[in-house]
């Protein structure tokens, strides 16, 4: 059902769409105008906002504890991208059925998978889908870069007279990612090598494990939209009891019911397992909030793995 809904809000989301193309963005190319940027996700506005400064404006589709696979646009969502100079997103099937949406958009305007800017040799391959990758590429700040540049290219791209400011911004934001990543290695480094496992609701965090030897395991797929049952909660119960892994994390976008779950096969296995904390997986904090940016959304996921794996 979830699917069939999601698949019905895209497809009148198009229709709508189709009903308004006739109010075509202002051109970014007047003077004085700043670029207007539409974008889906928290990750994908902290890079718009950091590298266009102030000239640019920047609308994100989704905010705060809103999980993008499952993401229905709205009516409201029509005038942002009809109103934008251009469209950035994470892609990597990350926005589900946005991205028919965003296929049929890029005739009009620029419309940019910025995490498809990765090579497709440094991508994790989806389990269950051989053609597929996992969209959670901004776990790993080395990776993230490249959705950086590409931002920055096209910015440039849209408006070369502030090129200067663009790459200057650009390259202070990509030294705070090499920065941040340096945090996460040293405190990771603390934690002894078998405690370094991380469980949580969906599979997001694929890149996070990799970049810092972690092992990492989620409930669900890659995807939130993948359903799990009774064989699945007992097969990780099943793990957690065998390795002895004391904690396990929420996630602030994912229902806590799975995790919950979990955590009572535990207990009737005798084995306790407290919750770890919440993380930010697909969705930043609030605006305005430390963890409202990338790089406090970061921050704030290193502290509490590292408090509770120690």
């Amino acid at each position: 059902m979830k699917k069939l809904a999601v698949i019905i809000g895209a497809f009148l989301f198009i229709l709508l769409l189709a009903g308004c193309q006739s109010e075509k963005a202002s051109s970014s190319g007047d003077k004085g105008e700043k670029v207007k940027i539409t974008v889906t996700t928290g990750q994908v506005a902290d890079i718009a906002k950091s590298i266009g400064g102030d000239k640019v404006t920047v609308e994100a589709l989704m905010g705060p504890g809103v999980d993008p696979h499952l993401y229905q646009p709205s009516q409201g969502d029509i005038k942002k991208i009809q109103e934008a100079d251009i469209i950035l997103y994470n892609g990597l099937h990350l926005e589900g059925k946005m991205g028919d949406i965003f296929e049929r958009i890029q005739k009009e305007k620029p419309v940019v998978p910025v995490g498809e800017a990765i090579p497709k040799e440094k991508l994790i391959k989806s389990a269950d889908d051989a053609k597929l990758y996992d969209p959670h590429v901004w776990f790993d700040p080395e990776l993230w870069v490249y959705a950086v540049e590409e931002t920055k290219e096209e910015l440039v791209k849209l408006d070369p007279d502030h090129k200067g400011e663009y790459e200057k911004n650009a390259e202070q934001y990509i030294e705070e990612l090499n920065k941040v990543k340096k945090e996460a290695e040293e405190k990771f480094a603390e934690i002894p090598e078998e405690r370094r496992v991380l469980v949580t609701a969906h599979d997001a965090f694929g890149y996070f494990g990799k970049a810092y030897n972690m092992n990492v395991m989620g409930l669900q797929g890659l995807s939130t939209d993948s359903e799990y049952g009774l064989k699945d909660v007992q097969n990780l119960v099943d793990t957690l009891v065998n390795k002895k892994i004391k904690a396990v994390f929420i996630e602030s976008s994912v229902s806590k019911k799975s995790i919950n779950a979990v955590v009572e096969g535990t207990k009737k296995a005798g084995h306790n397992v407290k919750i770890g904390g919440e993380l930010y997986s697909d969705a930043m904090g609030e605006e305005g909030t430390e963890e409202g940016t990338y790089i406090g959304m970061y921050r704030h996921n290193i502290d509490q793995i590292s408090k509770a794996l120690k």
